[in-house]
Order: structure tokens, then sequence, then C-alpha cells
């Protein structure tokens, strides 16, 4: 049987809250499952404490009998420090498009352009203090 540890939806509309529970994956995203590992409530703060609940000692068990954690479930598990942290591929559809990478492209001359001209009047400053210097 494939296992998948994987997050099954609750709540109203517009007002999700999730369940982090094992399931065979054939079984429907909201379906019948095995077991209730946690649960997972998106509209809490980041910081707070309450957002992400798991079982680790559950989760660890159905980890050692093969269940393969969702991509949702993994990130979890990475910010809990039970799996090390895997590099991903981002898609070409995380780049940004044309026209921001022009904007950035000429951002960036502008900024450099402002250093170059900021640096410039302090070059000419320092030079004649070291010419007077020099003649003393």
């Amino acid at each position: 049987m494939a296992m998948k540890i994987r997050l099954a939806r609750g709540g109203s509309k517009k007002r999700p809250f999730y369940r982090i529970v094992a399931t065979d994956s054939r079984m429907p995203r909201d379906g019948r499952y095995l077991e209730r590992l946690g649960t997972y409530n998106p509209l809490l703060p980041r910081d707070s404490e309450e957002r992400v609940k798991m079982n680790i000692e559950r989760i660890q068990y159905w980890l050692e009998q093969g269940a393969k954690p969702s991509d949702r479930i993994a990130r979890m598990l990475e910010a809990a420090g039970l799996r090390p942290a895997s590099e991903r591929m981002n898609p070409n559809k995380a780049k940004p498009g044309e026209k921001a990478q022009k904007r950035a492209e000429e951002r960036a001359e502008r900024q450099k352009a402002a250093e170059e001209a900021a640096a410039a009047p302090a070059e000419e400053e320092a030079a004649p203090a070291e010419e007077e210097a020099a003649a003393e």
C-alpha cells in the first residue's frame, strides 16, 4: 500500500483548516485516513505555536513504515528539524517577467551611476588636499 502523509482540508469557505493525516495515496484529499497526526491553521501568524501542531513520534513511525510526505508536510518537517533541508528546483514560473527584469536592470544601472557620481567628488576633494600636503 502506498502511504502518504498529507493535509486534509476542513473548515468553511475562505476559512481553511487542515489536519495532518497518514493515508493511502489512492484515497481522496478529504476522504478516509488511517491516523490523524496533527493540525495546520494557515490563518494564524507564522510565529504562533498553534499554527502547526504535529505528533512527532507518530510521524516518525509512519516515515519509518515508508510513508512519503507531501511537499508542504516535508517543509514543515524541515522547519521542525525532523528532515534535512532539501534543495528545491524553482520552476521558470518563479522568475520575474520580461518587463520586471528590464526594470531591475535599469534600477541597477541608475544605482551604479549614482555610486560613481558620489565617489568622483570625494576623489577630487582628496586630490587637492594631498597636493597641499606635498607642497609643505
